[in-house]
């Protein structure tokens, strides 16, 4: 496979692969600076003596202190494969750690090795066509994940209440999103949502989850269900027992990625409108 690289000024010097024909890598030279560091560390994680779980939090915690930056996917210009590791939203630290995690598997762990593993967790199948492509929405990104055979949704097997939610958020509030600017991605957005809209939405509510919360393992993403009109999820991160308490580990918007100072039902009752979690279990 041939690889070009051109080099482009964008505030800081950002680095662009081309992989797949059009498809664009984009990450900056302290990205790829940290993306060496972190997979040292996963070699050293693989000749440790761990389990599939210790593994992945051990993955986790690398990223502690990596400060929480909002809409870190934004780039100017077509969608592209954005590698970020200097600044982290929820979604996309969930989506670093997963990614790093599959390379544990993978003889090869370049930088472009691991940009194939996170187009295919980001997008739709696995690949990156276009803004519509990617799961924005974090159900539609488990459900196509649980497709791929990346994770496992547990919440319906946990007790989930069944629920009929709109999700039309991105489509109702277009001028959120640079990229909806076009009328045609917006109806290409549209057209997702009304798939979203019109099958089950299954969560378990707050307070159902003390009484289950035993079966949920270190390791596990956790998504915070909102009753905001037209949402699904509004935050994510790892499950972790610490000192006998299930606490989040995650991408704070307090400021960085942390491990929550407060057991996991105490924090969500501090979160406004959280109604409660989606469990999905990584294979």
């Amino acid at each position: 496979m041939t690889i070009l690289r051109s080099t482009l000024l964008i505030g800081t010097v950002l680095f662009s692969a081309f992989l797949y024909g059009q498809k664009t890598l984009k990450y900056t030279q302290e990205d790829a600076q940290r993306f060496a560091v972190l997979t040292q560390e996963l070699k050293a994680l693989e000749r440790a003596d761990l389990t599939d779980n210790e593994r992945l939090i051990a993955l986790g915690k690398l990223f502690l202190g990596t400060p929480y930056v909002a809409k870190t996917l934004e780039q100017e210009g077509g969608e592209s494969i954005v590698l970020n590791l200097r600044g982290l939203d929820c979604t996309t630290y969930v989506e670093n750690v997963l990614a790093f995690n599959q390379l544990s598997f993978k003889p090869e762990k370049s930088l472009e090795d691991f940009g194939k593993q996170i187009e295919r967790i980001r997008y739709r199948d696995g690949q990156l066509r276009g803004y519509s492509s990617r799961l924005h929405y974090f159900s539609d990104w488990i459900s196509n994940n649980e497709k791929k055979g990346l994770v496992k949704d547990l919440t319906p097997s946990l007790g989930g209440v069944k629920e009929v939610r709109n999700i039309d958020f991105m489509g109702k509030h277009p001028q959120f999103y640079p990229q909806l600017s076009e009328e045609d991605e917006v109806q290409k957005i549209t057209k997702i949502e009304e798939r979203l809209s019109n099958r089950p939405f299954v969560y378990l509510p707050l307070a159902e989850i003390p009484a289950i919360e035993h079966k949920i393992e270190s390791g596990d993403i956790l998504a915070l269900v909102t009753s905001i009109n037209g949402l699904d999820v509004t935050h994510t991160g790892f499950a972790l027992w610490q000192n006998g308490q299930l606490h989040l580990l995650h991408a704070s918007t307090s400021g960085e990625v942390v491990i929550s100072e407060k057991p996991l039902t105490s924090y969500l009752k501090g979160i406004k409108k959280n109604m409660g979690i989606l469990v999905v279990r990584p294979l």
